[in-house]
């Protein structure tokens, strides 16, 4: 299990899932690039964090509901040396909204945030990839991919949804090129996003229904995710990881 010599590219790499893939990944060898769009400080914490295990990081700003900015960043990513291995991490429900309210403009930013973004960056940095023949692209996933979550995120398991669609769909492209295209898919996991949009009660009813009887850590999903990355998982291709306490067993 060694990513010495390669680089990695996380988006949403200030939020705790992030967070941990981004020190999971170092800890494996890798240098590591720190994507956030506003939350500069948690970023440089990253960042010293990993720079403390003898790795090097940097950070990148881009806001991935626009896709102008995101093709702005892969560029000067491309300028710096495409990537070895790509997270596409960033992904929220945006805001809690009942089925019966989503309309155009909640839709289109949690699908461009949860599906267009992974697209793009994928479209842009697998060239790289390509002419090495070798490469991997892990998209993090959700739970709601399958159930669709809650009433109030029907459109961010949608996006998740199409999300693992596209992932298969690449997997199968780009594997006679050398790149392996999988996917984890967290379940109920102890992150600021969960505490702020999921109420007391909506928690321990969600417990409730995990076997395990807990919620999920971050560095869990981040271990999951730097396996994934290396080569010991040579032979894992197009799969989504489930890491969910048992919710899900396929």
């Amino acid at each position: 299990m060694d990513l010495t010599g390669r680089k990695a590219l996380v988006t949403g790499g200030s939020g705790d899932i992030g967070a941990a893939i981004s020190i999971a990944l170092a800890k494996l060898g890798a240098e590591v690039i720190v994507h956030t769009f506003q939350n500069l400080k948690a970023a440089k914490h990253v960042v010293e964090k990993i720079e403390k295990l003898g790795q090097n990081a940097k950070i990148l700003q881009a806001n991935l509901l626009n896709r102008e900015d995101t093709f702005r960043m892969s560029d000067e990513i491309i300028s710096m040396g495409s990537p070895d291995i790509l997270v596409n991490n960033a992904g929220t429900p945006i805001k809690r909204v009942p089925w019966q309210d989503l309309d155009e403009e909640i839709l289109d930013q949690v699908f461009a945030l949860n599906y267009r973004a992974p697209l793009y960056l994928t479209q842009k940095l697998t060239p790289g990839m390509i002419e090495r023949g070798k490469g991997v692209i892990i998209n993090i996933l959700s739970g709601a991919a399958h159930n669709c979550g809650t009433e109030t995120v029907f459109a961010y398991g949608s996006a998740k949804s199409a999300l693992m669609t596209l992932t298969r769909g690449l997997a199968r492209s780009l594997a006679p090129k050398g790149i392996r295209v999988l996917s984890v898919s967290p379940g109920t996991v102890d992150t600021n996003i969960q505490r702020n949009l999921t109420s007391q009660e909506l928690l321990e009813q969600l417990v409730k229904g995990i076997p395990i009887g807990r919620i999920g850590r971050p560095e869990e999903i981040g271990d999951i995710v730097g396996f994934m990355a290396t080569d010991k998982a040579s032979f894992i291709v197009g799969e989504t990881i489930e890491v969910n306490g048992g919710v899900l067993m396929i």
